[in-house]
């Protein structure tokens, strides 16, 4: 494991991204996107478990222009409060940018490789921007927030995506996962998947909010789904 320097795109200065290597050669590269509690111990252990798969994994930390290098853990009540204190503050478009540049230096690393994108919460949903306006070659989101109301950039999906929807999710509501099956189902480069009674967190790789059977399904959902369109 080790950490990069990469350069915004809008010269506003660079971010550090964290990165977990194969140990052999690479299948190519998987960018891992926080929830709104940063670049903590979670989504370092999402990286190594795609590096245990043969990918070269990427954690940037999107929360660099508000408060660079935090960590914090949902089960801790003050905690949870910060983290969706920070995603009131967050720039998703310029995340996008973020993102970009980050998909610019995964592809380099990888020597030109193919680049996914998978993320968690608020990254599920910047995992959907990821798939309307940048060029990776396959993005997944989990628990992705507030999808059903930028359903209309649905027409710019070039390459495949893929979305876990829990559906006793608190944070994202039947009518907003209604919106997102017609909006979505449709759709060629698209595939939903519902898991019927789990909440908002269930893949996450540690914490109260896991459900083993659940992470289960959805990790090997997601390793075959980049098996297939990354390598």
């Amino acid at each position: 494991m080790s950490t990069i320097s990469i350069a915004a795109l809008d010269d506003a200065g660079s971010f550090t991204c964290h990165v977990a290597e194969p140990e052999g050669s690479t299948r190519g590269a998987i960018i891992v996107l926080q929830e709104v509690f940063g670049v903590n111990e979670g989504i370092r252990r999402k990286c190594e478990r795609f590096a245990a798969n043969g990918y070269t994994a990427f954690a940037p930390d999107l929360f660099w222009r508000i408060e660079p290098g935090i960590e914090l853990d949902p089960d801790v009540e003050s905690e949870l409060k910060r983290g969706l204190e920070l995603a009131g503050l967050f720039d998703q478009d310029a995340a996008v940018r973020d993102i970009e540049a980050t998909i610019h230096a995964a592809r380099a690393h990888v020597a030109g490789g193919k680049v996914g994108v998978v993320g968690y919460c608020m990254g599920g949903r910047l995992a959907y921007f990821a798939a309307t306006r940048t060029d990776a070659d396959a993005s997944v989101g989990y628990y992705a927030v507030g999808i059903d109301g930028v359903l209309n950039e649905a027409r710019a999906i070039a390459n495949p995506l893929m979305l876990h929807i829990p559906t006793a999710d608190h944070f994202v509501g039947p009518d907003a996962q209604a919106a997102m099956h017609d909006g979505l189902d449709d759709h060629p480069k698209v595939v939903l998947h519902d898991y019927p009674g789990l909440d908002h967190g269930f893949a996450t790789e540690i914490g109260n909010r896991r459900n083993e059977e659940g992470a289960a399904l959805a990790d090997s959902r997601t390793d075959a789904f980049f098996a297939e369109h990354v390598g």
